[in-house]
């Protein structure tokens, strides 16, 4: 199909559709089990199960699913003894690589398909895709099920009274002795006991969750992706939405990429490199992912408990273990530790990216008309109006994108051993942020940051200078003329739309505007341009009169005939 043409009533690529979901969903898959299992097998998950369940169940946690984890503990004739753990954490370092194969495949699709989409194609390419993953998530949530095993003595059973021998001393009566060999003894020999601790994977809501997740990835894609055609009446998503959006996306990423080479840095010096390679593959995101939110003032409510606060930065263990009722605020974590105003500087200058970006990538306005002195007139309500359409634009974009970050960031992780109602182990985190104090501190400051960098970028003469074809009204798309930039110059000029020069023409720097010397040659002669010639003289007028016959045409004489007598 060629360029700027559009499917109408016409059968659809059924075979493309097909082939083209098959390949995003099988790559997105196979980064994600890759990424997966990386991760598990540096943080040695591997050593105590199999590692392709593990990998299944942690590729269905990524993409929305959830676990159910279980398990029983029978030592030396003991009943009774259950484990009981909860794990609500996404590890959302493999679901962002699994995001970025699926939409990056997915849109490459319609790029290739046709320059102006039609929804009936749009909506099967992507209803395909949704379908064929969560076919798959099927059957990872089949394949995710596995028994770990759990030494006992890594549990800190050997901390409990009377467990590392001797009698049970109990305040106020003494030592107690033995007890006829019942119960301390009993958790002693737990010590060297194995706990089977299984896992499964949870069919119906993976399902629904793998549903979700697709669909909002491809969503955003759409909403991100600046050069990827539309159905004509989204026509006004490519200047209004997209620019915004693929901002917003664009430094999170930055931000992620940027978490990845603190966690490497890290690496370098640590007495474990390959845990915290591990823990940066499955959970970069989520560490900076809330850090954005936290930057931006957003308040947390959480808790934590037990030997899982080790999962957790500092001070964020220590304000969470020692004022677990107060919310956690980025004031509140500084008064722990000064440096945690960095984190909002950081944040802060994110946002001030994505306002500079956004501002880039906003077309200035579009063709309204003749304007002065017969050129295009350029539409829009100068610098004030175009800093107050990046601000409303990017500060609804980042209202919604604040509270999504908070609740991605969601932890809710609790283990517990009880054996004979008695708590060896106990622990637990959760930490969840404020949705309604996230939406309102998004539009304040994407508002902020939207304006500032129209600012900026009105300034530097780099509005609009990288609006995409699309939003530009690129003809060949199919919607409308150029737009032009706040000097009044066409944006995306090309041969057959000059750009306007950034200086007036000076005859000091360009030699095809130099007059000659008054003494050499007369006044306003411009023949003396080094690449324009002179004119020619006129060519000899024939010498016969106009009545009489013209002389016929000289030939050239015959070259002289060489014969044998002659050669001596």
């Amino acid at each position: 199909m060629g360029v700027g043409t559009e499917r109408h009533g016409g059968r659809l690529p059924w075979g493309d559709v097909l082939l083209s979901a098959i390949a995003a969903v099988s790559w997105a898959l196979i980064g994600m089990a890759g990424t997966a299992a990386l991760g598990l097998h540096l943080l040695e998950a591997d050593s105590a199960g199999s590692l392709g369940p593990m990998t299944a169940a942690v590729v269905a946690l990524g993409a929305g699913g959830s676990l159910s984890p279980s398990g029983d503990l029978s030592a030396f004739g003991l009943k009774g003894a259950e484990t009981h753990t909860a794990v609500e954490i996404a590890p959302l370092g493999v679901g962002l690589v699994g995001a970025l194969l699926l939409s990056w495949f997915f849109l490459r699709s319609l790029r290739a398909s046709a320059v102006v989409l039609a929804p009936s194609e749009l909506l099967a390419r992507a209803g395909a895709v949704v379908a064929l993953f969560v076919a798959m998530l099927g059957g990872l949530a089949w394949a995710g099920h596995d028994v770990v095993t759990i030494d006992g003595g890594a549990l800190g059973l050997d901390e409990l009274p009377g467990s590392g021998g001797g009698g049970l001393g109990v305040p106020g009566l003494g030592d107690l002795g033995d007890i006829g060999g019942l119960l301390p003894d009993r958790i002693g020999d737990l010590i060297g006991a194995k706990a089977a601790v299984g896992f499964t994977v949870d069919t119906a809501p993976t399902l629904l969750g793998g549903l979700g997740w697709s669909t909002g990835v491809l969503l955003i894609a759409l909403l991100a992706s600046r050069r990827t055609p539309l159905p004509r009446a989204l026509d006004a998503v490519h200047r209004v939405v997209r620019p915004a959006v693929s901002a917003l996306v664009g430094v999170l990423v930055v931000a992620v990429v940027a978490g990845l080479a603190a966690a490497a840095y890290a690496a370098i010096g640590d007495d474990h490199p390959r845990r915290i390679a591990g823990a940066a593959l499955l959970g970069a995101p989520n560490g900076v992912w809330l850090g954005v939110p936290l930057g931006l003032f957003v308040p947390f409510d959480g808790r934590a408990t037990g030997a899982l606060t080790a999962l957790l930065p500092d001070p964020l263990d220590r304000f969470l273990v020692g004022r677990p009722e107060q919310p956690v605020t980025l004031g509140r974590l500084a008064e722990l530790d000064g440096r945690v105003w960095l984190l909002g500087v950081a944040a802060a200058l994110v946002m001030l990216s994505a306002g500079v970006l956004t501002a880039v990538r906003t077309p200035v306005g579009a063709r309204g008309g003749p304007g002065t002195a017969g050129g295009p007139r350029p539409y829009g309500l100068g610098v004030a109006g175009f800093a107050g359409r990046c601000a409303l634009r990017l500060g609804v974009a980042t209202a919604l994108t604040l509270p999504l970050l908070a609740w991605l960031a969601d932890v809710s992780v609790g283990a517990s051993l009880s054996v004979l109602g008695l708590d060896a182990l106990g622990a637990g985190v959760e930490l969840h942020g404020r949705l309604g104090t996230a939406l309102l501190l998004g539009a304040a400051w994407g508002a902020g940051a939207g304006a500032a960098g129209a600012l900026l970028a009105w300034v530097s003469g780099a509005a609009g200078r990288q609006a995409a074809p699309l939003a530009l009204g690129d003809p060949a798309s199919g919607a409308g003329g150029p737009a032009y930039g706040p000097l009044g110059d066409a944006v995306g000029s090309g041969p057959y739309r000059p750009r306007a020069p950034y200086r007036p023409p000076d005859p000091g720097t360009n030699p095809y505007l130099r007059l000659p010397d008054s003494g050499a040659r007369p006044p306003g002669d411009m023949y003396g341009a080094p690449t324009v010639p002179r004119p020619l003289d006129p060519p000899p007028r024939p010498r016969y009169r106009p009545d009489e016959d013209p002389p016929p045409p000289t030939r050239p004489a015959a070259p002289p005939t060489v014969h044998d007598d002659d050669t001596g």
